[in-house]
């Protein structure tokens, strides 16, 4: 449940672990948290064509926690081999997909950020997003295409995420400087390099340092081992 959905969620490092993986599948899943903030993962696997979503129990996807959501507030389809979510009435609040309301049904793309009630979802389409970045990536996404500086940078980021069971953000410009004896505008330096080589420039200021922490243990360019 996050009532910021433009926030970056706060993580912990076997949640992010557990993203990566779900990436690696190369299967659409929805990623959204419980009652309990617990991050849950539900895979759109080729088994599935039709997926409800609501407050009852007999809901394939049950936040009973929400008590803005509608017993049965919303489904998701299966169509031509995207997936589209539609409420068509069905709830009291509505349904709502970056922010506007869904009226009818709307295909969903990946990182579309998808809210029933209070709950939100984002939804990940890891084969097109794939597909997206490759252009920005090719030839960045590895270890040699990094200045020494920029991956020590790099590392000092994703230090919090070392075998961390608890909540963690990347590590701040503050804590980054201090390691690794840089001034601060080093460090912003060395970091606004890393976001338009890693081609992530364009995102909210509020989201590159996470998105950069899971694109630089996603590629291997910071191993386990470094941090």
């Amino acid at each position: 449940m996050n009532d910021n959905p433009g926030a970056a969620p706060v993580q912990t490092a076997r949640e992010l672990k557990a993203q990566i993986e779900a990436e690696r599948a190369g299967v659409p899943f929805l990623i959204y948290r419980d009652g309990s903030e617990d991050q849950r993962i539900f895979v759109l696997g080729d088994e599935l064509d039709r997926v409800t979503v609501g407050r009852a129990g007999t809901t394939d996807i049950s936040v009973e926690w929400d008590t803005e959501v509608s017993r049965l507030h919303a489904e998701l389809e299966r169509i031509g081999g995207d997936w589209t979510v539609a409420d068509d009435g069905l709830s009291r609040n509505g349904t709502h997909v970056n922010g506007e309301r869904v009226v009818g049904r709307r295909r969903l793309a990946d990182r579309d950020v998808i809210r029933f009630g209070k709950t939100v979802a984002t939804y990940r389409q890891p084969l097109a997003a794939d597909l997206g970045e490759t252009e920005v990536a090719t030839g960045v996404l590895d270890r040699a295409s990094l200045t020494e500086a920029q991956r020590r940078v790099l590392i000092a980021l994703c230090r919090p995420f070392k075998d961390s069971s608890g909540y963690v953000t990347p590590a701040t410009n503050q804590q980054i400087a201090d390691e690794l004896f840089l001034s601060i505008d080093a460090v912003k330096t060395h970091l606004r390099a890393l976001f338009a080589k890693f081609g992530i420039e364009d995102l909210p200021q509020n989201q590159k340092r996470v998105r950069l922490v899971e694109l630089a243990l996603k590629s291997g360019v910071v191993s386990p081992r470094d941090l």
